[in-house]
């Protein structure tokens, strides 16, 4: 399952994305063999990755939950459970769904994903290095696979901006187990638990908004 690229790999990785992403530069040539044959599935994206596993899959997936692509948040939500599932039981996993494979990015949101990605890569390259590798030892990934299910619920609340936590929480834990970081697991967490607060601090507002409108309500019909 694991994914450890090594410096090298690290590097190409980030020169094959910012490669693609040039060629969707805004002002790049148009007409262009690169520009007719971008990346437009997240199918696609993983094909530039090279070497699949269980963590890419769900880097991707936790990449595409703040794409602005109508839907895809509740459909990857629910695929991300059966992902944990996996997880858990150290099954390897090296392609998307169909369904999801087959999402479609326009050119524009296609461009900012590559060039996210290029960044991710260089930024991991720098500061991403086997580090307290308890934390990404066999024994706890299923520990990791409630936490997976966990991001995953909140992620399928309709929470505004309610996708952008949990997300980054798990781009932070696929990338952990995939160079061995376990101090970025731990940093995985402590955002995690953050969306957790967040989710907590919107319900606690509607519930409260209810009652004032209930309150209000009242007062003009009294029962």
């Amino acid at each position: 399952m694991a994914h450890d690229p090594g410096g090298a790999m690290t590097v190409e990785l980030a020169r094959t994305f910012a490669r693609a992403a040039e060629a969707l530069r805004p002002g790049a040539v148009p007409g262009g063999a690169s520009q007719r044959e971008h990346p437009s599935t997240l199918q696609d994206l993983l094909q530039l990755h090279g070497e699949s596993s269980t963590a890419v899959i769900l880097l991707i997936m936790a990449a595409a939950c703040v794409m602005p692509v109508g839907g895809v948040g509740t459909l990857l939500s629910v695929a991300m459970v059966g992902l944990a599932w996996r997880w858990a039981r150290m099954l390897d996993t090296c392609n998307l769904p169909e369904r999801l494979g087959r999402v479609r990015l326009s050119e524009r949101v296609a461009y900012r994903a590559l060039c996210g990605f290029s960044w991710v890569y260089r930024t991991a390259d720098r500061l991403l290095r086997p580090r307290w590798t308890a934390l990404v030892h066999d024994a706890t990934r299923p520990w990791w696979a409630c936490w997976i299910v966990l991001m995953a619920g909140l992620i399928f609340l309709p929470i505004p901006l309610g996708n952008v936590l949990p997300s980054l929480s798990l781009v932070m834990l696929s990338l952990g187990f995939m160079f061995r970081d376990g101090l970025l697991l731990v940093l995985s967490k402590l955002v995690g638990l953050g969306a957790v607060g967040f989710a907590v601090a919107f319900g606690h507002l509607l519930v409260d908004g209810f009652h004032r409108a209930l309150a209000w309500a009242q007062t003009y019909w009294p029962m």
